[in-house]
This record gives structure tokens, C-alpha cells and sequence, in this order.
């Protein structure tokens, strides 16, 4: 799928897409929607003090997609505890960090996946099929969000750590029944690269 960002004048980014690439990356996204769930005021809609009060998890999630959505901010794989001690106040800095701060993030991860399918479905049909999708600058970087939330959570499911298990990827035999979702995460790396590019000065 060769698609990929172009600036456009006075800011903003286009580019064109078949009705494939506009249904993958759709799907993709309501998908999205769906693991991160519904904001504290859909939960409770007669209370709207109740999104500004709330207060969000203290644990990680369960879901491998979720925890790398929404990492711990004071675990790092490289820096090791010293001790049970050291673990154990990571893991309440971690705790304290995430229920102050996970559900603002879950707001803009919405915000930014709700961009993407309003503006994929506002699209205007080409006579050949497909369409051109013309993105202001803020839309162009509530999209960026977007396509790097993908990439996280297709990563996850693919167990991509680094460059080396990317560079794995491009090796997996057509028969691989990974194959679709490593061929929609390598797309999706290209269209963010290319978006990334239209948005630097």
C-alpha cells in the first residue's frame, strides 16, 4: 500500500487513499476505541463534575496491548531494582502516577482515534475509487497520535520489543498467519513517517 502524506500549503497534510486503506485504517481505529473503553463522563452522564473528580486505576492493565498503550512510568526494563525495597517503591510511584494520570490519557488516545474515523468518514469519494484525505495541522497531529497507538497495539500483539524483532517481520513467510498484521504495521510505520515529516518545520 504506497500511500503516503504530502504537506499541503499554509500547513495541514493530504493524502490519498483506496477504499481498502480507508477500511483498514477505520476498522483499525474503532477497534482502538473499543480496548480503551468509554471516559469517566460516559460512565456517568448526569454528573459532569464527575470526569474532573474521577480518578483512574492504580494497577496496570492485564491486556498486553494495554500495558503498552499505558506503561508504568517509573518501571524501566533496563534499570533493574536493587532491591525489594527499590521494586516496591517503583511500583507505588507507578501506582500514584497512573491514577492521576491514565485517565487523561485515555481521553486524548480517544480523541485522537475519534479524529480519525470522523475525518475518514467525512471523505468525499474520487471517481476511481478511494479518496483524498486533507488534514488541517491539528488534525494532522491527533492522527499521528492515532497511527502511533496502532503501531503500539499491533506491536504488542506481534511481541515487537525493538528494531531487531521489526527487522524479523520483513522475514516472515507469506503462509504466516501473522502476515496481514505485520504487513498493517510495517503500512501503518510508513504513513507515520511520512506524516511525522509534513509536520516538521
Amino acid at each position: 500500500m504506497p500511500g503516503h502524506f504530502e504537506p499541503l500549503p499554509g500547513g495541514g497534510a493530504a493524502v490519498a487513499l483506496d477504499d481498502v486503506e480507508i477500511s483498514i485504517i477505520r476498522s483499525l481505529a474503532v477497534q482502538l476505541l473499543e480496548l480503551i473503553g468509554p471516559g469517566p463522563a460516559e460512565d456517568a452522564p448526569d454528573d459532569p463534575l464527575a470526569e474532573l473528580f474521577a480518578e483512574g486505576p492504580s494497577e496496570p492493565p492485564s491486556d498486553p496491548v494495554l500495558k503498552r498503550l499505558f506503561p508504568d512510568a517509573y518501571s524501566d526494563p533496563v534499570d533493574v531494582p536493587s532491591s525489594p525495597e527499590q521494586a516496591e517503591e517503583q511500583r507505588e510511584y507507578s501506582s500514584e502516577f497512573r491514577r492521576f494520570t491514565e485517565n487523561d490519557l485515555r481521553t486524548g488516545k480517544r480523541e485522537s482515534a475519534l479524529t480519525v474515523i470522523r475525518s475518514l468518514d467525512a471523505l468525499a469519494p474520487a471517481g476511481d475509487g478511494g479518496a483524498v484525505l486533507k488534514l488541517t495541522h491539528e488534525e494532522s497531529r491527533q492522527w499521528l497520535g492515532a497511527l502511533n497507538d496502532l503501531r503500539l497495539a499491533i506491536g504488542a500483539r506481534l511481541d515487537v520489543i525493538d528494531e531487531e524483532d521489526t527487522d524479523l517481520l520483513y522475514r516472515l513467510p507469506d503462509e504466516d498467519p501473522r502476515k496481514p498484521m505485520v504487513m498493517a504495521y510495517l503500512w501503518l510505520g510508513g504513513l507515520q513517517e511520512t506524516l511525522v515529516t509534513t509536520l516538521m518545520p
